[in-house]
C-alpha cells in the first residue's frame, strides 16, 4: 500500500511524532522509510556569511538524522536519510518527487500570528504541492 515513505525532520515534537508515525506504518506495510532533514538557505548578509553547501550540510542536520536513525534502528527498521537544502516545504516535497513517495509525514504545531504572516505553515504547503498523499501528524 505504502511503497515509499517519506518523512520530515527536526527534533521539534511535532517532527518527532511525525517519524513515530512513520515508522508504525512502515512496520505495517513494509514500507521503505526516507528522513529527511532540511537546512534552510541564507541569504548572504552585508558582510560576507554565505549560505549553506548542499555537500557539506550543518552539523546540527547531520545529528538530527543520526537522532532519527537511532530511533529507527531500536525499532529494527531501516531508512535512507537525506539532508535536503532550500525552503523546507518545497525541498520535502522534491524529494518525495525524486523518491517516488505513496506518502509524506510532516509534523503541525500551532504557529503564532507572525510565524503565520512570516513563514507559513509548512504543513500546509506540503499538503498543496506534494505528489503524493500526504499526512499531517498533529
Amino acid at each position: 500500500m505504502f511503497g515509499t515513505l517519506v518523512v520530515g525532520y527536526d527534533e521539534s515534537e511535532p517532527a518527532v511524532r511525525a517519524l513515530d508515525r512513520a515508522a508504525q506504518l512502515a512496520e505495517k506495510f513494509g514500507s521503505r522509510l526516507v528522513v529527511v532533514s532540511v537546512a534552510p538557505v541564507l541569504m548572504p548578509g552585508p558582510r560576507g556569511g554565505g549560505g549553506i553547501d548542499p555537500a557539506d550540510p550543518p552539523a546540527r542536520h547531520r545529528e538530527e538524522l543520526a537522532h532519527a536513525q537511532d530511533v529507527l534502528t531500536a525499532r529494527g527498521l531501516e531508512a535512507d536519510y537525506v539532508t535536503a537544502v532550500g525552503e523546507p516545504a518545497e525541498a520535502l516535497v522534491d524529494v518525495a518527487s525524486e523518491r517516488a513517495a505513496d506518502l509524506l509525514v510532516v509534523g503541525t504545531r500551532e504557529p503564532g500570528l507572525l510565524d503565520r504572516l512570516m513563514r507559513g505553515s509548512v504543513s500546509r504547503a506540503v499538503s498543496r504541492h506534494a505528489p503524493c498523499d500526504v499526512l499531517i501528524v498533529h
